[in-house]
């Protein structure tokens, strides 16, 4: 029986991109369906989430995802540009936000055309592999979508014509994020339990297998 998985995900959290590896993994592994559910970032659901956090987290928060990059064996830097325009010295989140709507409409486009998961692997790659001055410049989103098996024209065109229904699918991920017990990303619920966060992946194929999880043949 395929067993059916939502995945709350952001384009600028560096732990939602360096658990994607093993979220893809698990469903080439396991007969799993997920569905892959883009949130906007806390720093725009929340522009005052930065005044609020310690001021210990940012620097912790660096630190904690070059290790796990580091143990895993992922490319990891952080993106440039930021996909959140924000002044670093103060922690000011800019009014305008010229990427992260774009991004995240084209993951809302992608999942409803059933290219979820791979969208926010190839995408996220080119924006977190450290590797790419620009990834909004050139073809470098387009050869991703191109990659999850999708037309990044064909999205755009669809996000531009009517962007207002891809905010409320955005919206509606974000309430189903709160109802089901949390308010971060990576998080997967699966039968109304939350599991947040990469370190709780075996976790969660460990409640998985109590329903029967099946091996992929």
């Amino acid at each position: 029986m395929t067993l059916s998985l939502d995945l709350y995900w952001s384009f600028r959290s560096p732990y939602s991109y360096l658990a994607t590896p093993r979220i893809v993994a698990l469903a080439a592994t396991y007969d799993v369906d997920i569905h892959v559910r883009p949130v906007m970032p806390l720093a725009v659901r929340d522009p005052n989430f930065f005044d609020k956090v310690n001021p210990l987290w940012p620097p912790y928060l660096l630190r904690d995802t070059w290790r796990i990059a580091e143990k895993e064996g992922i490319d990891y830097g952080w993106p440039r540009p930021d996909p959140i325009v924000q002044d670093f010295a103060t922690r000011t989140i800019a009014p305008e936000q010229p990427y992260i709507w774009r991004l995240v409409r084209l993951g809302a486009a992608a999942a409803l055309a059933g290219r979820g998961l791979p969208f926010i692997s190839e995408v996220s790659q080119v924006i977190f592999n450290g590797k790419i001055d620009g990834w909004d410049q050139g073809t470098h989103l387009a050869d991703a979508t191109t990659r999850a098996g999708l037309d990044l024209a064909t999205l755009d065109r669809d996000i531009t014509t009517d962007p207002a229904r891809y905010d409320a699918i955005v919206e509606e991920n974000q309430h189903a994020l709160e109802a089901a017990g949390h308010w971060g990303v990576p998080t997967i619920v699966f039968d109304g339990e939350p599991f947040f966060g990469q370190d709780r992946l075996d976790l969660l194929v460990w409640r998985l297998q109590q329903h029967g999880l099946a091996r992929r043949t």
